[in-house]
């Protein structure tokens, strides 16, 4: 009998990334909101929308939906968030 051991670790090497810097206000922002398409999404993204405007002043809250709720979001979604400087995901069912 022959035992064959796998090794379960991947043979990619690891990027190590630094966090972006924590912003001190969002007053003057522009937020990203990306949505997983669901329909409870709706309601919570419009409350947050009205929440970041009256109480943080954000300057424009953008949002936009995942072609695929269970995929991650399109290139075209993550080159455009590269000039937000926050963006937000959330799901609903």
């Amino acid at each position: 009998m022959t035992i064959r051991v796998l090794n379960p670790t991947s043979e990619a090497v690891v990027e190590t990334m630094q966090p972006a810097p924590r912003l001190t206000s969002l007053a003057g922002k522009t937020v990203g909101l990306i949505s997983n398409g669901k329909e409870g999404t709706a309601g919570f993204f419009a409350h947050v929308d009205r929440l970041l405007r009256e109480r943080y002043q954000v300057a424009q809250v953008v949002l936009r939906t995942k072609s695929n709720y269970s995929a991650p979001a399109e290139d075209e979604i993550i080159d455009e968030a590269r000039n937000w400087d926050l963006a937000i995901t959330g799901l609903g069912d």
